[in-house]
Order: structure tokens, then sequence, then C-alpha cells
């Protein structure tokens, strides 16, 4: 019968990935990429997005509970396993269930594309940095 290897998550890992998802977020809807579109298809003004911490706040949490999880899930795996595990998260999970909800909220292809992409990104870097951490000795 097959044991249970107890497995301990690399904190420095967790965090640093919860912590790429703002740097990728802040490039992602700079500007200079998407976010001139993303603003004009959520109907947004800029000033409706003044930084509020709340938010901020808020949002780093539920990347740090979802980096964990992801580490728990990936375990002790080499990074082009990670990176696919990250890509199918990304791709199936979060931007296919907001697919979901974006057709019956009949909301834009292209606020999809934007969003959603941006999810696939930060799940593929997300798991690489953690399979990093969690491979070093």
């Amino acid at each position: 019968m097959d044991t249970v290897q107890a497995f301990s998550p690399s904190i420095l890992g967790i965090l640093l990935a919860a912590l790429s998802s703002f740097i990728i977020g802040g490039l992602w809807y700079s500007p200079a990429l998407f976010g001139k579109s993303w603003m004009k298809l959520n109907g947004f003004k800029e000033e409706d997005l003044k930084p509020q911490a709340r938010i901020f706040i808020s949002t780093f949490i539920i990347q740090l509970l979802g980096a964990l999880c992801l580490a728990f899930f990936l375990g002790k795996s080499d990074l082009m396993f990670s990176a696919i595990v990250g890509l199918q998260v990304g791709l199936l999970w979060v931007a296919g269930g907001m697919g979901v909800t974006y057709l019956f909220e009949r909301k834009p292809l292209k606020l999809w594309l934007i969003n959603g992409g941006y999810h696939i990104i930060t799940f593929i870097l997300m798991a690489t940095i953690i399979a990093a951490f969690q491979s070093a000795p």
C-alpha cells in the first residue's frame, strides 16, 4: 500500500506567485496594453478607477489563497508540468468559467479575451514560480 508523504509548500513561492498577479495585472491593464479597451468595454472612466485599498487587499488575499491551493495541487512538480497545469487552470477553469458567465451576461468577446488572457498568463506564471520554489532543496 502506498503511503502519503508529507508535503510542505514553499511560503516564499506562494507569496511571490500571488505578488506576480499584481505585476502582470499592472502591465496587462495598463494603457500600453489592454487598459484603454478594457475601460471602454466596461464603460469606465478614469475617475471610476481611483485606487481603493479594500480592492487591492481583497485581491491579494484571493490570489494568495489561489496560489496556496495551486501549490498543494502541484506538489513537487517540474517546471514544464507546472506550466501546463497553470495553462489548463487559467484556460479551462478560470477563463472557461468566466466565458460561460460572459455568454449569459452578453458581454463582448473582446472583454472575455482581455480578462481571460490575464488569468491564463497569471496562472502559468504562478504555477511556474511555485514549482521553482517547491523543487528547490
